[in-house]
């Protein structure tokens, strides 16, 4: 072969390997998020607690409900009301705002058999929450049952999101633990600094691949408040399994971790209520931020607490706070 025509044959045969690499690259040829998240393999690949996430930030911000002894929101209060602690030691207060911020929130709704005489009502509560949204803010949508799957990425259209619910039914089991680790894998694409996740089910869990500590290992390490609607039969009508009469307590727990709360429904007319009550607790919640005095960049667990100093006159206040973070490592 002459030298030409050697070296017109490595180029044409570059540029059909760059051709080649641009292609399994282009979006056509690439999985989606939504489908590598559906996937059981996906779901068994990475477990929460073999590599922390940790955010590398000077200011730790801190989302801290106030309520009084009826549950009734507390505002008004200002910076020299709250003291904050980290490891019981107490930080000063150098950010404080209690104003309305755009929310990235995603909803987790519960679709097992379990819920068939409930998931109407379940739907009412979800669309009354995203009633209380405003235009910054953006929803995405988790159900479940067998499986959980991502219904609908990020958008700020409620109307899509009542278009993907209405005609969802229920049936199966209930992947609970595995619903709660997509919806806070979904936030990592989140665009707005607040962020939270609204569970609606009837509590309890019987076909997750993860388990219990695998979630509250994931939840101490997303910056995500969780909040709950728990839709729970009487005591005596839950017969089925250790894990579903286990429910309640864990959507009370990994709520609690975060600042959020769990609101148990006995009567499902009261629904719509509820999930409206949780979208304004959202929107009336105290930013508290401090430069943390220990700075050791040791990605140990630093635990949280915050105290009040109510003015005179009002009666013993309920504080919520995220319970701690970790803090960056070398």
């Amino acid at each position: 072969m002459r030298p030409m025509e050697r070296q017109r044959s490595v180029c044409d045969a570059l540029v059909v390997l760059l051709t080649i690499c641009a292609l399994l690259t282009c979006p056509a040829f690439a999985q989606s998020p939504a489908q590598l998240s559906h996937s059981p393999a996906a779901l068994d690949k990475t477990r929460p607690g073999e590599k922390r996430i940790r955010v590398d930030v000077d200011l730790v911000l801190v989302n801290t409900t106030v309520t009084d002894p009826y549950n009734r929101l507390v505002t008004g209060l200002e910076r020299e009301n709250f003291r904050v602690f980290e490891d019981n030691q107490e930080q000063e207060v150098v950010h404080f705002s209690s104003e309305d911020v755009p929310i990235s929130i995603g909803v987790v709704l519960d679709l097992s058999q379990s819920m068939s005489n409930k998931v109407d009502k379940a739907r009412l509560a979800a669309l009354q929450f995203f009633k209380t949204a405003n235009p910054q803010d953006e929803f995405f949508l988790v159900s479940f049952n067998d499986r959980a799957q991502l219904v609908s990425r990020f958008t700020t259209s409620v109307e899509e999101l009542q278009n993907r619910m209405m005609y969802a039914g229920a049936k199966g089991r209930t992947a609970l633990l595995d619903a709660i680790y997509l919806g806070l894998s979904q936030m990592k694409g989140a665009r707005n600094t607040k962020r939270a996740l609204l569970i609606i089910s009837d509590g309890g869990d019987n076909h997750s691949r993860y388990n219990e500590r695998d979630i509250k290992n994931f939840v101490k390490e997303a910056d995500v408040q969780l909040y709950a609607v728990g839709i729970y039969d009487p005591l005596g009508y839950r017969n089925r399994t250790p894990e579903e009469l286990n429910g309640p307590s864990l959507l009370a727990e990994v709520t609690e971790m975060t600042g959020g709360r769990a609101f148990p429904v006995e009567n499902l007319n009261d629904l719509p209520d509820i999930a409206a009550k949780i979208g304004m607790e959202l929107r009336n919640q105290y930013v508290l931020g401090y430069k943390p005095a220990n700075s050791e960049r040791d990605g140990k667990w630093r635990k949280i607490k915050v105290r009040l100093k109510p003015p005179k006159g009002l009666p013993p206040l309920n504080v919520y706070s995220r319970a701690g973070y970790y803090a960056p490592a070398k």
